[in-house]
C-alpha cells in the first residue's frame, strides 16, 4: 500500500463548522466591529471637544491677558482721582490740570483695550458689579439707588476685575 493513501488509522477528518457556529462567529465579529466603531466615534468626539476647549482657552488667554496688568494699574488711577478730588474745585493749578489730562489719557487707553469703568452714581444698585459698603437714608433718592461711589469698579471684556464700592440709599426707618 502506498504511503500517501490514508488508512483507517491515519484517516484525515475534515470537519466543517456548522451553520450555528458560523452564525455565532459572525455575530461575535459584528459585535467587535460595532465596539471598534463606537470607540472610534468616541475618540473622534473627544478630539473635537479637546480642539474646541483649546481654541476657547487660547481665545480667553488673548482676551484676558491684560487682567493682572490692569489690576496693578487700578491703584494708580485711584490715586490720580483722589488727587483731583482733594484739590480745591476753583483752583486752576496747572499741576491739577496735568493730572486731570493724564487721568483722561489713562481712561482712553484703558477703553482701547476693553477696560470699562463702573461708576454707578444715581443708578439702581447692581450686586453683580457693585459692593455696598453702607446704607444711608436719603429723602431725595428711591431706596436701592447708589448715593455715592467710594471706589470705582472695572471690567475687562465684560469680566469683573473689581466691583465698585458704593453707598446705597435705604428706606426711611
Amino acid at each position: 500500500m502506498p504511503e500517501d493513501t490514508p488508512n483507517d488509522e491515519n484517516e484525515i477528518h475534515l470537519t466543517h463548522p456548522s451553520y450555528d457556529e458560523m452564525l455565532q462567529k459572525l455575530n461575535e465579529a459584528d459585535q467587535k466591529a460595532n465596539q471598534y466603531w463606537e470607540r472610534i466615534l468616541r475618540m473622534q468626539a473627544e478630539n473635537e471637544n479637546a480642539l474646541r476647549r483649546t481654541e476657547r482657552d487660547v481665545a480667553n488667554a488673548h482676551k484676558y491677558a491684560l487682567e493682572k496688568f490692569v489690576t496693578e494699574l487700578l491703584p494708580i488711577i485711584d490715586s490720580l482721582e483722589l488727587c483731583i478730588s482733594s484739590a480745591s474745585s476753583d483752583s486752576t493749578d496747572p499741576v491739577i490740570e496735568g493730572v486731570n489730562l493724564t487721568l483722561k489719557m489713562f481712561y482712553s487707553a484703558m477703553e482701547k483695550f476693553g477696560v470699562i469703568q463702573i461708576n454707578p452714581v444715581n443708578q439702581l444698585f447692581d450686586p453683580e458689579h457693585s459692593q455696598a459698603i453702607s446704607m444711608q437714608y436719603d429723602a431725595s433718592m428711591k431706596p436701592g439707588m447708589v448715593i455715592s461711589v467710594l471706589q470705582k469698579g472695572y471690567t475687562l471684556n465684560a469680566r469683573l476685575l473689581r466691583p465698585a464700592l458704593v453707598v446705597v440709599s435705604k428706606a426711611e426707618s
